[in-house]
């Protein structure tokens, strides 16, 4: 057999009151592509620290090349050849490519100080060699994340990485975005160089691994060649059943249409909300796709008084709104769930309790004072409503999984009874496991009469879940399509701007 570059035997490690790994081996062989699977609390974050150097294993044994390491602090697995691109990029942003490739190991001259010439230079043949369209004088804040995190492993082979560890690398790329950076993984794993790809994008582990560690509940659960699998049988190891339906239950068409719920005509704001209109109405699932900067979420945030409107009309249950700032907006029954829950959506710093009950603070004062028992009433029984993990609703939310984060916000709005919910990217960055409890929840909010507006840059839930999905491409609505019987291709082309062309085209011949 093949020694391995990377082996990992027997790693222990616990927090006060969690076993975060149980004996784990990971074994990763030279310029081998090795993906890292589990629902989010598996362990795969804490083995990844600990071959960083960012925590110290309690038990268990490292070895590269055949030799045990100690390795005990970042520098250590860098010196060990091991390089870790996490999902939260660690760049500055005002400083140039070069500077953030050879952040503290900048050439210097003597007498001096940093040789500017040699560090460009050494960036520029960094960036020709990985195919960047950049200049290493260029600075990283004005990058688009794709090419940050190319940045990321330009610094990786700058530092002669052996392994390189690139952790959930495409949540909020595009599609033509994640290929490219999908085909860098092959043309660094042809040059020798492994990767340890952790992600919860099946497409992707299977276009890119070469095999596949699947990880539960901080154990091992096993190794199998994405050769010798199917993606249904890898989700089953990791959250240890089926998920049958995992989008469940279509409701029937009604005989007699709803009345609509949200009407939105003419809306206009800035660049990327042009001339949209649509309704929707009560119990339906309303999807919204296109590719990244088509205008999705910033309609959403117009209609829920966030964006900068210059003309239109949105009405809910027809009356009009005056679309000045969200408070008017939660006050029609609006309720917006945002792309970023940690930046925009969560008090991260704060429990549980106050997370979900911040949105409807007024319906639980008396005098202007917030009752703790009302609060805590409250926040317990729509934590147990959306199956919220945590020990107890005074738990800091900034601890809970990214599933249960998730499920903390929808608890949220769904705590002021909204008429309307607006949902953006509602599982991004959440495991497989917690996307089925998502999708199930997002089917009973919408049982219950409530009117649901999805944009999601995942084609099989928009297609899954959705009653009718409008594409927007550029700004505008460019197509309707019956959620029932759209396929991905018939999106792709209205998304990007194909099926107008055609169309040009065929009435040209005409």
């Amino acid at each position: 057999m093949t020694q391995p570059l990377i082996l990992m035997r027997g790693i222990v490690k616990n927090y006060p009151g969690v076993k975060a790994l149980r004996g784990v081996d990971l074994r990763v062989d030279p310029g081998q592509v090795m993906a890292l699977v589990g629902e989010n609390g598996a362990g795969k974050s804490t083995l990844l620290k600990v071959l960083a150097g960012a925590a110290t294993a309690e038990a268990g044994i490292i070895e590269i090349d055949g030799t045990a390491m100690n390795i005990r602090s970042p520098r250590d697995s860098q010196a060990a050849g091991i390089a870790v691109i996490y999902q939260e990029l660690m760049l500055a942003e005002h400083l140039s490519i070069s500077e953030n490739v050879f952040a503290g190991r900048e050439p210097t001259r003597p007498g001096r100080g940093v040789n500017f010439h040699a560090m460009h230079d050494a960036t520029a043949k960094l960036l020709a060699e990985l195919k960047i369209d950049a200049r290493p004088t260029d600075q990283v804040g004005r990058l688009n994340v794709a090419r940050r995190q190319m940045v990321e492993i330009a610094k990786a082979l700058s530092m002669n990485a052996r392994l390189i560890v690139m952790d959930e690398p495409t949540s909020s790329l595009t599609e033509d975005e994640v290929e490219t950076l999908l085909d860098l993984v092959r043309r660094l794993r042809a040059r020798g160089v492994s990767i340890v790809y952790v992600s919860h994008r099946m497409r992707e582990i299977f276009a890119v691994a070469d095999a596949i560690t699947i990880m539960r509940d901080g154990a091992l659960v096993g190794v199998r060649q994405v050769s010798e699998v199917t993606p249904g049988e890898v989700v089953k190891m990791m959250v240890g059943r089926d998920l049958v339906d995992m989008y469940g239950q279509r409701p029937a068409v009604p005989t007699t249409p709803a009345a609509p719920v949200l009407e939105v005509e003419g809306l206009n704001a800035g660049p990327r909300v042009r001339d949209v209109s649509f309704q929707v109405a009560a119990g339906e699932i309303l999807g919204m796709a296109g590719l990244v900067g088509a205008g999705r979420t910033e309609t959403a945030m117009a209609v829920f008084g966030m964006g900068r409107t210059t003309s239109g009309t949105v009405r809910v249950d027809g009356k009009q709104l005056r679309l000045r700032n969200p408070r008017e907006a939660m006050a029609a029954g609006i309720a917006y769930v945002p792309e970023d829950r940690k930046r925009e959506g969560l008090f991260l710093g704060l429990p549980i309790r106050t997370n979900i009950t911040s949105a409807c603070l007024g319906d639980l004062c008396r005098l202007g004072v917030v009752g703790r028992g009302r609060d805590r009433k409250l926040a317990v029984r729509m934590a147990g409503d959306l199956r919220v993990k945590a020990p107890s609703v005074e738990t800091t939310v900034g601890t809970l999984s990214g599933g249960n984060q998730q499920k903390a916000v929808l608890a949220r709005w769904l705590a002021m009874r909204p008429k309307v919910l607006l949902l953006d990217e509602p599982t991004r960055g959440v495991d497989v496991g917690a996307k089925a409890e998502i999708y199930r929840l997002v089917r009973e909010i919408a049982a219950t009469g409530v009117a649901v507006v999805m944009i999601s840059s995942e084609l099989p839930e928009v297609l899954g879940l959705a009653d009718r999905v409008l594409v927007m491409c550029e700004g505008r609505l460019v197509g309707e399509l019956d959620g029932r019987l759209a396929d991905e291709e018939q999106v792709m082309a209205l998304a990007t701007g194909v099926h107008d062309s055609q169309t040009e085209n065929s009435e040209m011949e005409r």
